[in-house]
């Protein structure tokens, strides 16, 4: 019984996280209704886990609940994006505040190698090859999650990943890259913390958030 019980845990666990990834990535569109019945034989589990699975994203932001009407994927808009951008600025700065002066060796070490990884795609993409975006993303998260991960407070690094998913959902929805430019700008992060130079970081974070809103809203948002 405990077998069966974790097993029906780990699908429902398995297809939360799929439609949640569908989600961010635009594979699930902005606005579209999500019809359980269609839905249950593409993720592979049954309807009260989904509407399970789909209450759960409500509460992240991600899916709206219509009442009687069922659950949609949330809607996208220009001052969504803006609310976003700002949250996740403040969020972020916070938490850079804090893991710059907390900061040791192994937190530096984590900074350094989670950049490796983000500039070899960074790398791959500019050259014109074709990484996949759920790695280039994985990967972009896991440098920013660096930064900030000796803040000391997981509950604002749980904020933080929510409220980056979010705003991430903008930028592949709206096939935002912006090449070169966002590489210097990881860069830059990382020698700011290596130096702990907070101000410089949090003026470079800033220009690096506003120009993918610039970027989504050029795209017709």
């Amino acid at each position: 019984m405990i077998e069966n019980e974790a097993a029906f845990a780990s699908s429902g666990e398995h297809a939360y996280r799929r439609i949640r990834t569908d989600i961010v990535f635009g594979r699930l569109k902005p606005g579209q209704r999500l019809v359980l019945d269609r839905m249950r034989p593409a993720y592979g589990v049954s309807i009260p886990t989904l509407r399970e699975i789909l209450s759960r994203l409500a509460a992240e932001k991600l899916v709206t609940a219509e009442g009687q009407r069922g659950f949609q994927v949330c809607d996208c808009s220009a001052d969504d994006l803006r609310e976003i951008a700002e949250l996740r600025l403040l969020l972020e700065s916070s938490a850079l505040r804090s893991s710059f002066a907390a900061g040791d060796v192994e937190w530096e070490a984590r900074c350094v190698a989670a950049h490796h990884k983000l500039g070899h795609v960074e790398q791959r993409l500019g050259s014109g090859q074709d990484p996949s975006l759920e790695q280039w993303k994985r990967y972009d998260f896991e440098f920013h999650n660096a930064l900030v991960s000796a803040c000391g407070s997981r509950a604002l690094l749980d904020l933080h990943a929510g409220v980056y998913d979010r705003y991430l959902r903008y930028q592949m929805v709206f096939g935002v890259f912006r090449g070169g430019v966002a590489a210097q700008e990881h860069r830059g992060l990382l020698d700011a913390a290596l130096a702990r130079q907070i101000n410089n970081a949090i003026e470079i974070l800033q220009r690096h958030i506003n120009a993918c809103i610039d970027a989504v809203l050029s795209k017709g948002l």
